[in-house]
């Protein structure tokens, strides 16, 4: 884009500088910066880009988007400056523009629990047969998902790109940016109900995810998930279920458990049906799996593709990784994030584990679910009871405290719970507890530090 269609799609106003200069990359980060490079200053929560304008044209930018009377001119530079009434909507506004003139179809994934499973797992089946983009980690917020869509000027065929929100209206903001002909929803979980006042309420702000469709658009839902079902008869395109045990137009039945090896179903789509096996850990995974399989038949991917992919697919890091350490402990990372749902599908895993190793887990506590804490913490150590646990150590505060008394309420022996408020305490009783030829989970959210677990695990029993 020139200079002048900047400020045209951002309704800004060139205040220096030449309106035919050519644009370069964008970039909201001074320290990034190369030669020719757009720099938006961004007034984050931590830090406000417009201290930083004179880094970036010092760094090569060809030119800064800025916040209408908040920066003076460069007198004797030639450096473009646009003013704008926002500087985050601006860079929306931009990425926008960049998605349509990309003519990349975009699919755009949201759901409580699996979104970056599900959209890695998407853009793997898909790129069989198409270039497809997809965005970086889980950049998937107000500010995260315009960077990526900055990035289809190389024009691929598809972008899958993942929707996050915590808040009423974020979805919509999100939806508008990217304008994706397919909408995935996998599900709706107790996530950040700690923001919401019910899991209903979670469902409502989801839902944004349906507005604005053109008829040609197509929505993949869960079949399982009643509320989703029920918000998506108002979609006003083409609907694609998915689901295990349940009439969906990709379907999973015959579900046989592997443990720690993974799953393996019957699962019959549009496109036919095969006994589909894979490494993947859990039935929360398995329907992450047919969600992009459902993707991956309304893009014409074949079965039989799809099948091997999912033979040979990994878990994201800290996402359900599974380590074979030298030392002979076998570990379950799945210290990315943690929620009250994702918890219980990933504790049935363990349980489904055949064997005679012993069965540890390290829960840390589950953040940003306000004044349902306890409760369900305290159904995690029933859980965690059910799950035939030999050990269980619990991180965090009082709902953490709250979830190992629960357990052992529910029957496991006192001796074999612990809990510490500190992941540096989790990690000292995890090596004092933990021997080789133990299975070990460790789950939690990301403000715990759970991760920090795994790591000394992975020291001492390399």
């Amino acid at each position: 884009m020139s200079a002048s269609d900047v400020a045209r799609v951002t309704g800004g106003r060139i205040v220096q500088g030449d309106p035919a200069a050519t644009v370069g990359r964008v970039s909201i980060d001074s320290r990034a910066i190369g030669s020719g490079d757009l720099f938006v200053a961004i007034a984050g929560e931590r830090h406000d880009g417009h201290r930083f304008v004179c880094d970036a044209l010092r760094g090569g930018a060809m030119g800064v988007v800025v916040r209408r009377g908040v920066v003076a001119g460069v007198p004797g530079s030639p450096a473009l400056m646009i003013e704008v009434d926002d500087t985050t909507t601006a860079l929306q506004d931009l990425a926008r523009e960049v998605r349509r003139r990309s003519g990349t179809t975009v699919v755009a994934i949201t759901g409580s629990a699996g979104k970056t499973t599900t959209k890695e797992i998407a853009a793997q089946l898909l790129s069989t047969r198409y270039t497809v983009f997809r965005n970086t980690g889980n950049f998937n917020n107000h500010i995260g998902l315009p960077l990526s869509l900055l990035e289809l000027g190389s024009r691929p065929q598809i972008a899958v790109v993942e929707l996050g929100m915590n808040h009423p209206g974020e979805i919509r903001t999100l939806v508008g940016v990217a304008e994706p002909e397919v909408r995935v929803w996998t599900n709706v979980g107790d996530a950040h109900l700690g923001f919401f006042e019910s899991a209903d309420a979670i469902a409502d702000a989801k839902a944004e995810l349906l507005e604005s469709a053109r008829p040609g658009d197509v929505l993949v839902v869960n079949a399982n998930d009643p509320r989703v079902m029920q918000r998506a008869r108002s979609f006003s395109g083409k609907v694609i279920t998915f689901g295990i045990d349940v009439d969906a137009d990709v379907c999973a039945t015959a579900v046989t458990h592997r443990g720690v090896e993974g799953m393996e179903a019957d699962v019959t789509t549009a496109a036919g049906s095969g006994r589909l096996r894979t490494p993947l850990l859990g039935l929360g995974n398995l329907g992450n799996l047919l969600s992009a399989m459902a993707v991956g038949t309304h893009f014409d991917v074949p079965l039989d593709r799809m099948l091997q992919e999912a033979s040979r697919l990994a878990p994201a890091r800290h996402r359900g990784e599974l380590l074979r350490l030298p030392g002979g402990v076998t570990l379950i990372d799945d210290s990315y994030n943690s929620s009250p749902a994702a918890l219980k599908r990933a504790l049935e895993t363990v349980a489904s584990a055949t064997g005679s190793a012993r069965k540890v887990a390290v829960l840390g506590e589950m953040l940003e679910l306000g004044g349902h804490a306890e409760r369900l913490h305290r159904e995690c150590g029933r859980a965690a009871a059910g799950a035939g646990l030999d050990l269980l150590v619990t991180i965090g505060g009082a709902p953490a405290r709250a979830m190992a008394e629960e357990s052992v309420a529910a029957g496991m022996p006192e001796r074999s719970v612990a809990h510490v408020p500190t992941n540096e305490e989790g990690a000292v009783a995890a090596l004092k507890k933990v021997r080789p030829g133990d299975l070990v989970l460790v789950k939690g959210s990301r403000g715990i530090g759970t991760d920090l677990v795994v790591e000394r695990l992975k020291e001492e029993f390399a």
